[in-house]
């Protein structure tokens, strides 16, 4: 018949059963992830976003033993998806991919559904990818950003700017380059991006702001020229064209970015197993082939890090918003 353990060894091995349970992601409550994880992208299918989430989404897959779903909600200013996600259980079983998009949504809408800082519990990083200038390689009257520059200045108001709709990362790129350059242009919203490319060979428009990744097939096809790239530093796929400072805007510098994002109150073991995975996903040789060849900055962060980043992005993306005196809606 089995002793009753003396008291000293029963309080030893509650601590220890309690040391295993604060371990665990879940706790008593149970080992996580327990079911499928759904990663909601605000945005449409096929775009850059959308392809990040389901590559390191596939990868996440094989580290957390359960399916990371992708579901596309696009909608303006990523509401759709943010909302659903900032109103979900907050048990890691609901993420979102989270964008600069968020940060601008701020200055774009007089009211959200949620708060962007207080309402997510950020996760991690993913990447940030360029804004390049481009020109019609054949009726394009520019072959580097600083005769565009010198064009605009001798021509105020003439210099036709396109990107894709009002308040986009992109349409603000174009935005600020007009103040942080002190030039005069037109900047011409479009629906979309076939849009963008369509105006830009027809010479509707004179110069585009557009991601690196989608337009990089336009580049190596000898249809458009890069003239310029957004970001602190040349990008790897176009590793002969300057960046905006390089080619004469001073101060310029503008990153596009995705990270991933989970329902505020979501425990911190769940928050900081899912930073593991992710890290782990964007090492993996798969996904810096499919996404670094895009153009695509793979880096990861920590929460903290990554909540510094969207504070500053709200605050910068604000100012930019009302020094073009975009109107909220």
């Amino acid at each position: 018949m089995a002793q009753p353990l003396p008291r000293r060894h029963a309080l030893l091995l509650l601590g220890s059963a309690a040391w295993v349970a604060a371990a665990s992601p879940l706790g008593a409550q149970g080992r996580y992830p327990d079911r499928p994880i759904a990663l909601l992208v605000p945005f449409a299918p096929g775009g850059i976003a959308d392809i990040t989430a389901r590559a390191v989404a596939e990868q996440m897959t094989k580290s957390l033993g359960q399916p990371v779903v992708v579901e596309n909600r696009p909608s303006a200013g990523s509401i759709v998806a943010s909302q659903a996600v900032a109103a979900a259980r907050p048990d890691g079983h609901t993420l979102l991919l989270m964008s600069n998009s968020n940060a601008v949504s701020v200055g774009l809408f007089r009211k959200l559904p949620y708060d962007p800082v207080k309402d997510f519990a950020p996760v991690s990083l993913l990447g940030s990818f360029d804004i390049g200038v481009f020109s019609d390689a054949a009726r394009g009257r520019f072959k580097t950003l600083h005769e565009a520059l010198a064009w605009a200045r001798a021509h105020p108001g003439r210099l036709n700017v396109g990107s894709i709709a009002v308040g986009s990362t992109q349409h603000l790129a174009a935005k600020l380059f007009e103040i942080v350059a002190g030039v005069d242009v037109l900047v011409v919203p479009y629906k979309g991006s076939p849009a963008v490319l369509t105006a830009l060979r027809s010479g509707e428009i004179d110069i585009a702001f557009e991601i690196v990744g989608p337009m990089l097939p336009q580049v190596q096809a000898g249809a458009v020229r890069a003239l310029a790239v957004s970001g602190d530093q040349r990008n790897s796929a176009l590793p002969d064209v300057p960046t905006l400072k390089e080619a004469g805007v001073a101060h310029y510098s503008v990153a596009s970015w995705n990270a991933i994002a989970a329902p505020a109150g979501t425990p911190p073991a769940v928050v900081q197993l899912l930073n593991r995975a992710v890290h782990d996903a964007l090492a993996s040789p798969a996904v810096q082939e499919k996404l670094g060849k895009g153009g695509m900055r793979l880096a990861s962060s920590t929460p903290t890090e990554l909540q510094t980043l969207l504070v500053s992005e709200i605050k910068r993306w604000g100012d930019v918003i009302r020094a073009a005196k975009i109107e909220p809606e």
